[in-house]
C-alpha cells in the first residue's frame, strides 16, 4: 500500500463576503457583545461551510474544518474570534463601564508571574516604533474592550455548537470525507479576560476548565476532532515584564496544564488535538519563547496530536528538538509547513522538504502536515488559498519521494 501524508489547516480561514456581511447585519443583544443570529444566517453559515469543505478537498487537505465559520467575524480581518466567539457561549461575563480606564502595565517578580498589557508586551516595546507605523505592515486588528467575569460562570453555548458540528457533519457527507475538526478554548486562553468575581487566577481558570469541557466533549461525542486553541502557553512569555525565568514561567504554565487536562478527562485521546503558537501577528517576535523550554509541558496535556508553528522563520529551526524528545507512541505531529507570516507562498518542494524532516524523525504516519496558524484574515484570500493548494502539493510531492 502506498504512503500518503494527511493534511489539515490550524483554523481560521479566508471568510466569504456574504457571511461577513451576513454577521454585519445582526443584531446585538443587550449585554453589548452577543450576536442575535437570525435563521437566514443559519442558512448561510451552513452553505458556507460546505463550500469552504468542498475547497479544502479539492487542494488536497485530508482532516478538513469548518474555517471557524461558526464563530462570528463581523469584519474579515477580525484577528480575535477564535477567542472571543467564547463571550457569547458562556454566562458570567459583562463589558466593563464605557468609562473604564485602561488597565495599567503589570510587573512581574522573581516566583510570581503575572501577565501585563497588551501594549506593554516585551516584543512590542522593543519595535514600539514599528508597533505604530500603520506601513510597517504589523498587523493588530482593532484594539476594544473585552468583557469580564463578573459571576460564576457556565456554558450556554449548546445551541451554537450543536450548529456547528451539524455544518461540518453535512458539509463531511456532502463532500465524501470522514474527517474533520472543530476549534474550541482553553481554559488558560479563556481566563485571559478580566476577573472580578473568583478569588484566584487559579480558580478563574480552573473555572473555565468546567465551562469549556461542554464544548470538547460535544464535539469529541459527534465523532469530530476538537482541536483546543491555547496560545497561552506559548505566547504568554512575551507578555510577562520583565522577563520571567523559564523555571517561574513553568511554574505558571502548570494550573493552566493541569486545568485543561482535567477538562480533558475521559476524552477520547485520538480525538483531541492541542494547537499553540507564539501569536499569529505579523511582528518581529524576537521575544518569543524556544519550543525546548516547554515541550515536556506540552506532552503532558491528553491530546493525541500536537498543532504548533514550524513554518515561521521565527520557529522553523525547531524541528530539531524533536531529535530528543521522547514522544509518546500514540502522538501524532501537526507541524505548521506553510506559514501565515508572509505573503510568499511556499513552493511545493520546501513544504514537501518541511514534512520529510519531521517524518525522518517521528514516521510519515505521525506527521500530520498543517499551517502554522490561521490563515484568515492575516494574508489576502488569494493568497490564503495559493498556499492551501500548496500545502496539499507538498505533501503529495512528499509522499511521492518516501514511496521511491
Amino acid at each position: 500500500m502506498s504512503l500518503t501524508i494527511r493534511t489539515t489547516t490550524a483554523g481560521s480561514l479566508p471568510r466569504f463576503p456574504e457571511l461577513v456581511e451576513a454577521t454585519q447585519a445582526l443584531d446585538v443583544a443587550a449585554d453589548g457583545f452577543t450576536l442575535v443570529r437570525t435563521e437566514e444566517y443559519d442558512q448561510r453559515a451552513t452553505a458556507a461551510v460546505q463550500e469552504l469543505v468542498r475547497r479544502q478537498r479539492d487542494a488536497g487537505i485530508t482532516d478538513v474544518g469548518d474555517g471557524e465559520y461558526g464563530k462570528a467575524m463581523t469584519q474579515s480581518h477580525d484577528f480575535g474570534a477564535w477567542w472571543s466567539y467564547s463571550f457569547q457561549r458562556t454566562a458570567g461575563l459583562a463589558l466593563p463601564a464605557a468609562d473604564a480606564p485602561l488597565p495599567e502595565p503589570v510587573r512581574s517578580v522573581p516566583g510570581r508571574v503575572e501577565l501585563t498589557t497588551m501594549t506593554d508586551r516585551r516584543d512590542w516595546v522593543a519595535f514600539a516604533e514599528a508597533y505604530g507605523d500603520p506601513t510597517s505592515g504589523v498587523l493588530m486588528g482593532e484594539p476594544r474592550f473585552w468583557p469580564m467575569t463578573v459571576d460564576e460562570i457556565s456554558y450556554r453555548g449548546h445551541d451554537l455548537i450543536a450548529a456547528d458540528i451539524a455544518n461540518l457533519q453535512r458539509a463531511l457527507a456532502a463532500n465524501d470525507l470522514s474527517t474533520g475538526f472543530l476549534t474550541s478554548l482553553a481554559p488558560g486562553s479563556a481566563a485571559r479576560i478580566g476577573n472580578a468575581h473568583y478569588a484566584s487566577e487559579a480558580e478563574h481558570i480552573w473555572a473555565w476548565a468546567d465551562v469549556m469541557r461542554e464544548e470538547y466533549a460535544a464535539i469529541t461525542d459527534a465523532g469530530l476532532v476538537v482541536q483546543i486553541d491555547d496560545p497561552s502557553l506559548a505566547e504568554s512569555w512575551d507578555q510577562v515584564n520583565p522577563e520571567p525565568s523559564v523555571a517561574d514561567y513553568r511554574a505558571f504554565l502548570r494550573t493552566r496544564i493541569d486545568a485543561l487536562n482535567h477538562a480533558l478527562d475521559g476524552l477520547p485521546r485520538d480525538q483531541v488535538r492541542l494547537h499553540i503558537c507564539w501569536g499569529s501577528w505579523h511582528g518581529p517576535h524576537t521575544t518569543d519563547l524556544e519550543l525546548r523550554h516547554i515541550v515536556d509541558l506540552l506532552l503532558e496535556v491528553n491530546a493525541g496530536q500536537l498543532s504548533f508553528e514550524a513554518a515561521n522563520v521565527r520557529h522553523e529551526h525547531e524541528w530539531k528538538v524533536w531529535r530528543d524528545v521522547d514522544l509518546p507512541a500514540d502522538t501524532v505531529l501537526v507541524p505548521g509547513v506553510v506559514s501565515h507570516a508572509t505573503n510568499v507562498v511556499e513552493h511545493p518542494e520546501l513544504v514537501a522538504d518541511r514534512i520529510e524532516r519531521f517524518a525522518s524523525i517521528v514516521g510519515p504516519e505521525r506527521v500530520l502536515a498543517s499551517t502554522d496558524c490561521g490563515l484568515g484574515g492575516r494574508v489576502h484570500p488569494q493568497i490564503a488559498w495559493a498556499k492551501i493548494e500548496s500545502l496539499g502539493a507538498g505533501a503529495r510531492l512528499a509522499a511521492a519521494r518516501m514511496n521511491g
